[in-house]
C-alpha cells in the first residue's frame, strides 16, 4: 500500500482489504490517556485488528512458557484491549453498511497530523443508489477523556431510511491471550434514550496485580440538514449498551450524528464514580458541542507543534516522515501522567504487551529534551525513580544486590517471559543511569540528582558491582551470560557494550558524588555507602575488561564473535530476508548478523570519548553485517554516518528510521507502529544531519547538507531558551527566538547568540 505524499497528512485514496490492518496501524490516534487502531466505526465483516486502549489498564496474563526456573517472571503483563466505544452501526433502508461488501465508487481516508483529526469519506452504490459518507474522530489532547465522532450520510440521488445505532461493546478479545480468554466483566450498564454507559472490570487474576475498572460513557445527538433529532430508543444486551435512531433521508439531504464518549479509570477515581464522573464529562462536552472541543484540541495541537516541528525543504516524502513520527510520539505520551510511559506499540497494537522497554531512556528522551516543556523528560525519569524498590526486588529476584530495572514493566516488576531477555539483556540497566545523566547534562539540572537521580544511580551501580565477577587469569573484570543490544546473540561473554555501559555507571555515580559533595551526604548515609564500597567501584572501573582487535582496530562484540563467519548482508540471499521470520532462532544465534547497533551503541552514547577514526574503523567493521531487523537500529547508523562523512548511508537510513511503517520496511506494522523508534527520526536529522551535542554544558552544532536537499529547520528547548537552526545550500542560521543569549560552538568555533548568527556555506 503506497500513501500519498503529503506534508501534513497521510492519505489513502482506496480500501485496500488485503492490507486493512497495516492501515488500521497507521491511522490510530491517541492522547497518552487512551487510544485506538484506525478501525471503522460502522461494521466490517472482514479482516481487522479491532483495537483500543487505556493507557496504565493492563493485565497479569498466564505465560504459555511450560517450564519454569528460578527467579522467572510470574506472568506476562499485556495491555488489553478495552471495550470498542467508537462503534457506530449504520443501517440504509434496513441494509447494514459494510465496506466489505459495497460497491465502492470512491474511497478517500486522511490523517491530518496537524490537528489531530482522523478524516473518512466515501461514496458507495446500491443498485444504482448512491450514498456519500463523511467520518471524523478525534481524541482529545485538551481533555484527555473525551473522544468525539461525526459521522454524516447524504442521499445523493434518492430518498432513503438512516437508522444510526452508536454503542459500546466489552464483548472484546486479546489475539494474543490465551486460550481466546477474555479479560473483562461487566459489572453495571444503563442506556437511556440518547445516552448510555458500560462498567466493566478486568478479570481476577492469580498474582495480586491491581484489577482495573473502567467506564465508557456516551452521548449521542442527530441532525438532518442542520435540524436536531431526538427520537432515540435505549438498548441493553449482555455486554453492550446502545442508543437508536432512525429517519427519512430526502434525496440531497445529509443526516449527520455526533457521538462523544468519555472515559473514566479506577486510576483515577473510586470505582463507584466512575460512571458519575464519566456522565459529568460527557455532559459538559456534549453541551459544548464537536466543533468547539475540537477547536480547544487543535489549539494544543498547534503549540505543540510550534516548538517540535522539523522542516525538511521540498522533500514531501521525507518530511511527512518525520512529521508523523512526532505525531505519533506526542499522541503517545506528553508527561501528564507521572504513573505512564511509552510502550513500544504505544496505543496501535498488542505486540509486546504495550509495555515500558529501555527504548525510552536510550531513544525517546534525547528528542523530549529539546522537543518538549522540560518536565515532560523529567516525568520520564521520575517514572523509573518511583518504581526503585521493584527494580531492587528484580535484582534479588537473580540472588543479586542493588537495582536492576525490568526489560518489560507496567509497575516495576519484570513481566517478560523470554529467559534470554529478563536474565540475560541487562544492558538495559546502564541506560536508565545514562538517561539521568542526558537529562542534567542538557538541562544544568543536577538538583535532580540531588533529589531523586542519586538513589537510582546507586541501586544500579551496586547492581553491577554485584554482576561482574574478576578473573584471576585476566586480571580483569567481566561480565559472562548476557545479552546485549544485538538480540542474535544470547549468553555470550563480555559483551563490549554491556562491560562499558556497566563500568561507566559506577564511573558517573562516583563523579556525581565527588561533584555534589556535601550536598549528597544525607542520602549517602542513608543508603550506608561506605568507602570500602566506593574504592570497589573505582577498581572496577578502572580494571574492566573491553574486548578489543589490534590488527581489525575494533572493539570486538563480544569474546567470541570474531570465530565467527563473517559474512557481509550482501551474501544473503533475498529470500533469507528477515532472518527473524525465515531462520531458525538456532542459525540466527551462530550467524554473525547483527539485529541492531550494539558497539556501536556505546559510541553513540560516548561520542566524545572515541577519535573518528575509531567511529570509522567500527561502523566500517560493524555496520556490512546489520540486518536492521529492528526498529532502533537506522537511527544509530544514521548519526553515525554522518559523523564519519558517508553522506549517501546517513540519508538511506535516516530515510528508513523515519518512514520504517508507512512503508512497512520490516513486514510487520500490520500489528502495531514501531512508536520507541520513531524519535529515530528527530534524532537522525538533529543529532545526525545537524550534528547538535551537548558535552559539560557546552551546546554544539556541525550542520551538514545532503546534496539534493534544499535545506531543513527545527528548534530545540535548551535551558530556558529557544533555539531556531535553519540550514539552506547557501548559509546556516541560527536564531535566538526566546531567552537570554547564549555561548555555542559552529563547526568547533565559538559563537556568543544574541538574535541570529549567519555562517556562508562553502
Amino acid at each position: 500500500m503506497v500513501f500519498e505524499y503529503n506534508e501534513f497528512k497521510v492519505i489513502e485514496n482506496e480500501l485496500n482489504k488485503d492490507e486493512l490492518r497495516f492501515s488500521e496501524s497507521i491511522m490510530s490516534l491517541a492522547n497518552e490517556y487512551m487510544g485506538m487502531r484506525g478501525n471503522f466505526e460502522e461494521k466490517y465483516s472482514g479482516d481487522s485488528l479491532q483495537g483500543t486502549y487505556i493507557g496504565g489498564v493492563w493485565f497479569p496474563d498466564k505465560t504459555k512458557v511450560g517450564w519454569w526456573k528460578n527467579g522467572y517472571p510470574e506472568y506476562f503483563g499485556k495491555m488489553i484491549n478495552s471495550p470498542n466505544f467508537i462503534g457506530i452501526n449504520v443501517r440504509i433502508d434496513g441494509q447494514e453498511l459494510d465496506l466489505n461488501l459495497e460497491e465502492i465508487e470512491s474511497y478517500r481516508r486522511e490523517l491530518d497530523m496537524e490537528k489531530g483529526l482522523l478524516r473518512r469519506s466515501f461514496k458507495i452504490n446500491r443498485s444504482g443508489r448512491a450514498f456519500k459518507i463523511d467520518v471524523d474522530r478525534f481524541v482529545s489532547i485538551d481533555t484527555k477523556e473525551i473522544c468525539a465522532i461525526r459521522y454524516s450520510v447524504k442521499a445523493l440521488d434518492s430518498d432513503a431510511v438512516i437508522e444510526f445505532m452508536p454503542y459500546i461493546d466489552a464483548d472484546v478479545v486479546n489475539e494474543d491471550s490465551n486460550y481466546e480468554e477474555k479479560f473483562w466483566q461487566v459489572l453495571d450498564k444503563v442506556a437511556h434514550e440518547n445516552t448510555g454507559y458500560l462498567v466493566s472490570k478486568t478479570i481476577e487474576n492469580n498474582f495480586g496485580v491491581e484489577r482495573f475498572a473502567i467506564c465508557n460513557y456516551m452521548s449521542s445527538s442527530l441532525t438532518l440538514d442542520g435540524r436536531q433529532l431526538a427520537r432515540f430508543e435505549g438498548v441493553e444486551a449482555d455486554e453492550l449498551v446502545a442508543s437508536k435512531i432512525s429517519c427519512n433521508l430526502g434525496q440531497g439531504q445529509t443526516a449527520s450524528l455526533e457521538k462523544i464518549i468519555a472515559t473514566t479509570t479506577t486510576r483515577d477515581h473510586k470505582e463507584e464514580d466512575l460512571a458519575i464522573r464519566a456522565g459529568q464529562l460527557v455532559a459538559s462536552a456534549s453541551k459544548e458541542g464537536y466543533d468547539k472541543l475540537f477547536e480547544r484540541h487543535t489549539d494544543k495541537w498547534r503549540q505543540r507543534w510550534d516548538i517540535a516541528d522539523v522542516v525538511i525543504k521540498n522533500k514531501p516524502k521525507l518530511q511527512q516522515g518525520i512529521r508523523y513520527s512526532i505525531f505519533q510520539l506526542f499522541s503517545t505520551y506528553y508527561g501528564d501522567d507521572l504513573r505512564l510511559n511509552i510502550g513500544p506499540k504505544g496505543f496501535t497494537g498488542e505486540k509486546y504487551g504495550g509495555a515500558t522497554y529501555w527504548d525510552t531512556e536510550a531513544y525517546i528522551i534525547p528528542m523530549y529534551l529539546s522537543t518538549a516543556p522540560e518536565e515532560v523528560t523529567k516525568n520520564l525519569l521520575l517514572y523509573r525513580y518511583n518504581q526503585l524498590a521493584q527494580a531492587y526486588h528484580n535484582a534479588s529476584m537473580q540472588g543479586l544486590k542493588g537495582a536492576l530495572y525490568p526489560m518489560v514493566t507496567f509497575n516495576g516488576i519484570e513481566c517478560h517471559n523470554e529467559w534470554e531477555i529478563t536474565f540475560e539483556e541487562i544492558h538495559r540497566n546502564g541506560s536508565i543511569a545514562y538517561a539521568i545523566y542526558n537529562y542534567a547534562n542538557y538541562t544544568g539540572d543536577y538538583d535532580y540528582i540531588v533529589d531523586y537521580g542519586i538513589d537510582v544511580l546507586v541501586g544500579i551501580s551496586r547492581f553491577w558491582a554485584d554482576r561482574v565477577h574478576y578473573s584471576q587469569r585476566s586480571q580483569k573484570y567481566m561480565i559472562h551470560g548476557v545479552t546485549g543490544p544485538n538480540e542474535y546473540e544470547n549468553n555470550v561473554n563480555n559483551n563490549w557494550y554491556t562491560n562499558t555501559i556497566a563500568a561507566w555507571t559506577m564511573e558517573f555515580t562516583l563523579a556525581m558524588i565527588d561533584r555534589l559533595g556535601s550536598r549528597l551526604n544525607d542520602k549517602l548515609e542513608g543508603m550506608a555507602i561506605s568507602q570500602a564500597e566506593l574504592d570497589q567501584w573505582k577498581d572496577i572501573v578502572a580494571n574492566m575488561y573491553y574486548p578489543y582487535d589490534e590488527e581489525l582496530g575494533v572493539f570486538v562484540q563480544h569474546d567470541t564473535f570474531l570465530d565467527k563467519d563473517l559474512q557481509p548482508v550482501d551474501a544473503l540471499a533475498q529470500a533469507d530476508r528477515p532472518l527473524n521470520k525465515n531462520w531458525s532462532w538456532d542459525k540466527i544465534l551462530r550467524s554473525c548478523y547483527i539485529k541492531q547497533a550494539d558497539v556501536l551503541q556505546g559510541i553513540y552514547y560516548f561520542g566524545d570519548r572515541y577519535t573518528e577514526e575509531e567511529k570509522k574503523n567500527n561502523y566500517l567493521f560493524y555496520e556490512p553485517m546489520t540486518v536492521h531487523e529492528s526498529s532502533l537500529s537506522a537511527c544509530i547508523h544514521s548519526i553515525l554516518a554522518c559523523e564519519i562523512g558517508l553522506e549517501e548511508k546517513a540519508v538511506g537510513m535516516y530515510e528508513r528510521t523515519a518512514r520504517l511503517d508507512l512503508d512497512n520496511y520490516n513486514k510487520d506494522t500490520d500489528d502495531g507502529l514501531h512508536i520507541t523508534s520513531m524519535s529515530g527520526a528527530w534524532l537522525s536529522i538533529v543529532q545526525g544531519f545537524a550534528g547538535m551535542r551537548t558535552y559539560d554544558g557546552q551546546l554544539s552544532f556541525a550542520p551538514i547538507l545532503p546534496e539534493d536537499w534544499d535545506g531543513y529547520s527545527f528548534n530545540i528547548n535548551y535551558r530556558g531558551r529557544l533555539i531556531n537552526l535553519d540550514v539552506s545550500q547557501q548559509e546556516i542560521l541560527v536564531s535566538l527566538k526566546k531567552g537570554s543569549p547564549i555561548e555555542l560552538d559552529l563547526y568547533k568555533k565559538k559563537h556568543l547568540l544574541e538574535d541570529k548568527l549567519v555562517i556562508k556555506r562553502g
